[in-house]
């Protein structure tokens, strides 16, 4: 099939790659021309693991090409995905302007029948709107606009893309459905479902889904701080929670909040669709109100341990990604903690195996990068741990302690067991759980 890609961020980028895989025709479309001869020249713009081989596997074979002709694609394809940025707007709602703007464009460029793909995260009524907009300059039978979120989970999009649980179409067009069938069975071949349904429920479900997610992060970091005070530890509580087949074990990890692309403006939209719609979603208010506050509270522990002045301190940081095995600082936690430190005078060296690039460009010399998990320690006063990278699990923790000024660590990712750190002769400061002094 030929298939046109309008966006090569995260979403447009790891779905044209592995749409190629199976054998399709891609062609990308960016406006930047940069990045468009960057990913030309065979380099990719984004970490993404297992993204790379099959980038070069199929640039090389001719199956994934991009450019900067939005018009050569349209004429191109068959079926156009608009993977365009949603971001939120100051009301949190989804601006819906490149995608809407984008429709505009190509109305003009329509050749024939194509079907239009609703790849980006969207509020319902999103679809109609995109239909009124090549209505201007196309006929209804040119066309079929398409809902079909996307269910990446970054860091391991490859595989969720290549083996998806489910893939979600909305189309009330029987003749989109065969082409959207025809794209996808190669995907489900061990039998997990393509679900059709109608438009407005297949956009609802993006942010249902990544709200009801979001959610739970938000009630197991509840549960956490209750913990705190009443002697529990999370970790047990969470073991037991998702021994229950009808809880699970995902997404109940507690920690210094959720951020990223997806999670911070999905709930935002979704709130703000309530909120136009009259209706007070009182559960996603709550859940972003936690999550804020899951930040402060780890900050608030290390302000107490310091007695409220860390003028002069430093700070090394691990982890500046929002989760591993990414590059993507979107919402992350470790940049509200950054700016917090930076505010009261203290001083901050971080090291990141991915995302220290897009944090050099928004800190400049304001902090330090180190090259490794160990250089970052040298003449700080504590270690705060941000992000769960596997690099991180096992440290030399004798080593850590000849480098660190104090032996002390506010662990907001629990990583390591409580018994292990007794010995180990460190101040160790988690989420959920005792403290363990020296």
């Amino acid at each position: 099939m030929k298939i046109a890609i309008i966006g090569t961020g995260y979403v447009g980028l790891v779905s044209g790659t592995c749409f190629a895989e199976t054998g399709n025709h891609v062609l990308c479309v960016d406006i930047d021309q940069n990045k468009v001869e960057k990913l030309k020249s065979g380099k990719l713009t984004i970490y993404e693991p297992g993204l790379e081989y099959l980038f070069a596997r199929n640039t090389q074979t001719g199956r994934l090409n991009f450019t900067t002709d939005i018009k050569s694609a349209v004429e191109f394809a068959d079926i156009i995905f608009l993977a365009l940025p949603t971001p939120p707007g100051e009301d949190g709602s989804a601006d819906l302007s490149y995608i809407l703007g984008v429709a505009e464009q190509i109305g003009p460029m329509l050749n024939g029948y194509k079907v239009i793909v609703d790849k980006s995260t969207v509020p319902v009524g999103t679809a109609v709107l995109v239909e009124e907009k090549l209505l201007k300059f196309a006929k209804k039978e040119d066309f079929d606009v398409v809902s079909n979120p996307e269910f990446l989970r970054e860091g391991v999009a490859v595989d969720d893309f290549l083996k998806p649980d489910r893939v979600v179409v909305g189309t009330n067009s029987e003749r989109a459905q065969k082409v959207m069938h025809k794209l996808y069975e190669p995907f489900v071949r061990q039998g997990n479902p393509i679900i059709f349904m109608d438009i407005p429920s297949a956009e609802m479900t993006k942010y249902a889904a990544n709200s009801y997610l979001a959610a739970r992060i938000s009630f197991m970091n509840e549960v956490a701080n209750l913990c705190e005070l009443l002697g529990a530890d999370v970790e047990n509580v969470r073991r037991g929670m998702g021994a229950d087949a009808r809880i699970g074990k995902r997404f109940l990890f507690p920690g210094v909040g959720y951020g990223g692309s997806c999670f911070p403006k999905d709930v935002q939209a979704m709130a703000k669709s309530a909120s136009d719609s009259a209706y007070d979603f009182k559960i996603l208010n709550a859940v972003m109100e936690v999550n804020q506050r899951q930040r402060e509270l780890f900050f608030q522990k290390i302000l107490k341990y310091f007695g409220g002045n860390i003028q002069g301190k430093t700070f090394a940081l691990w982890g500046l990604a929002f989760k591993p095995n990414t590059d993507d600082i979107r919402e992350a936690p470790a940049l509200f903690i950054i700016d917090e430190l930076l505010k009261r005078g203290a001083k901050v060296q971080a090291f990141d195996p991915e995302a220290m690039e897009n944090v050099g460009r928004i800190y400049g010399d304001k902090i330090i990068l180190s090259e490794d998990e160990y250089s970052v320690l040298e003449g700080a006063d504590a270690l705060l741990i941000l992000t769960e990278w596997t690099l991180f699990r096992t440290p030399e923790f004798d080593k850590m302690k000849t480098i660190l000024k104090a032996p002390v660590i506010f662990d907001g990712r629990n990583l390591y067991d409580l018994e292990s750190m007794v010995g180990e002769g460190f101040y160790y400061n988690s989420i959920g759980r005792h403290i363990v002094n020296l």
